[in-house]
């Protein structure tokens, strides 16, 4: 969720016009069974369109990333400079990665709750990690029953799971391109910088020490400065 960069993009705001979106059945976004990586990526460039944006510094972390990807991949001259972070061109098994949270998404979007609290309580369950559950439940929203009820389209993104770990289509993009990989993480490997540089050629890649996955929460001052110094 755009959400979840609240911070990063207050912070950037200060120096560019900062855009931060919800993709297709996340956040605030509509609710579609049409999902796949080429759509999102139309999805980029409909925004764009409708707010007059010619071109873009573009930043996707995982499943944005991917979404980042196939935009400069797809309209290269629509991208001033691609940032992804801790995600590679590349499959991966997300049904497996991913089926605990998946799981306890479903549970929060089948069950009734009215706190946070004992939302979080059931979560545990199936997410025993606090900080990954922190960020799964600002998917929660008050109906005006004073209930819970998840934003994301949980019921269409569970059918989905191949599409979003699904490789980019072949191609190549040109444009001064940086890779975020959490040191921690398992997500890239330096096996994988190959195939980046395929995708790729003007790839760089900083490892962001002290961090996992959720590379920009976990550690967000070297984050930055690895920003700063790529796009400076």
């Amino acid at each position: 969720m755009s959400d979840n960069w609240r911070t990063h993009a207050r912070y950037w705001s200060a120096q560019y016009e900062v855009h931060a979106i919800d993709q297709r059945n996340h956040g605030k976004s509509f609710h579609s069974e049409a999902f796949d990586y080429a759509i999102l990526a139309q999805d980029i460039i409909n925004y764009m369109d409708a707010n007059a944006i010619e071109k873009a510094i573009v930043l996707g972390h995982s499943m944005g990333g991917k979404t980042a990807m196939t935009l400069a991949l797809q309209y290269p001259n629509r991208v001033a400079k691609l940032i992804v972070a801790d995600i590679a061109p590349k499959n991966y098994d997300v049904g497996g990665k991913f089926s605990s949270i998946i799981e306890g998404l479903l549970h929060l979007d089948t069950n009734t709750f009215t706190s946070r609290t004992t939302a979080d309580n059931a979560l545990s369950a199936f997410v025993p990690e606090m900080g990954v559950r922190q960020f799964l439940l600002k998917n929660l929203e008050w109906t005006p029953q004073r209930t819970l009820a998840l934003r994301c389209n949980i019921q269409v993104l569970q059918h989905k799971l191949a599409e979003i770990g699904a490789a980019p289509k072949p191609g190549v993009y040109t444009g001064n391109t940086l890779f975020l990989a959490g040191r921690n993480s398992d997500y890239i490997f330096e096996k994988d910088l190959v195939q980046i540089s395929s995708f790729f050629p003007k790839a760089k890649i900083d490892w962001i020490e002290d961090a996992g996955h959720w590379l920009h929460a976990e550690n967000p001052k070297r984050f930055t400065e690895a920003l700063h110094d790529f796009l400076d």
